[in-house]
């Protein structure tokens, strides 16, 4: 974590990082004052990376809900390179499958989101597998309290593609498709989904400067 800029009266810290938003929130709340995540942005014209990656680039979240509550956000560095990056409590200890799910609908939970995210017809596999869905992941991993924090870069997925879709985190283990059971190339044969939450357009960096929702009059201490 590198500390880029702090400004006092606006009482925003800009870091820049490799580790997930969720440590590095953690991390400033360790400083004895409490910390909410305003945005997410790449690389001025692609200053560190060599990349033609504008600073204000498409982002987008997905607040899960179910039986497991967290964060995923999504942020689009590049065409190719589409940054994955959440946090996820109440998960039983282990591996659990993460995907994207080609609709939005969360009238029956996590039941009603449809299949893998899948435009190209592809069967189901990992992600770094050539035949793959766009919306396979892979696995996340919960600790022995039930929390994933998780940061991973794909290749497959475009923001401007899955929002109004869904996030969906399995209840058992994404085989990758390499499994013996008729649903290992299906869905990984990963089970139902423990909690759900539509992909919705977020702001990128410095795009957010309101300090209370005008949908309810809460702060954005109060609503962390």
């Amino acid at each position: 974590v590198r500390l880029l800029e702090l400004r006092l009266p606006a009482q925003t810290v800009l870091v820049e990082t490799t580790a997930p938003a969720e440590r590095v929130r953690r991390l400033l709340e360790d400083s004895g004052r409490p910390a909410v995540l305003r945005g997410m942005g790449g690389s001025p014209a692609g200053e560190s990376r060599g990349d033609d990656v504008p600073g204000d680039v498409p982002a987008a979240v997905a607040a899960l809900a179910g039986a497991a509550r967290g964060l995923v956000r999504f942020l689009q560095l590049s065409p190719d390179r589409c940054l994955v990056d959440g946090a996820i409590e109440g998960l039983p200890p282990g591996p659990h499958g993460l995907h994207v799910h080609e609709f939005g609908d969360l009238s029956d939970p996590c039941d009603s989101c449809g299949g893998h995210f899948n435009p190209d017809g592809e069967c189901h596999g990992g992600p770094q597998d050539e035949h793959r869905h766009a919306g396979d992941l892979g696995n996340i991993w919960a600790d022995a309290e039930g929390r994933a924090t998780f940061r991973m870069e794909d290749s497959r997925l475009r923001v401007g593609d899955i929002i109004g879709r869904s996030v969906v985190v399995a209840a058992g283990e994404d085989d990758l498709g390499r499994g013996c059971h008729p649903l290992s190339r299906v869905t990984g044969n990963s089970g139902p989904g423990l909690a759900c939450g539509v992909v919705a357009r977020a702001a990128g960096l410095f795009q957010n400067p309101k300090r209370i929702c005008s949908c309810d009059g809460r702060t954005l201490w109060e609503e962390r």
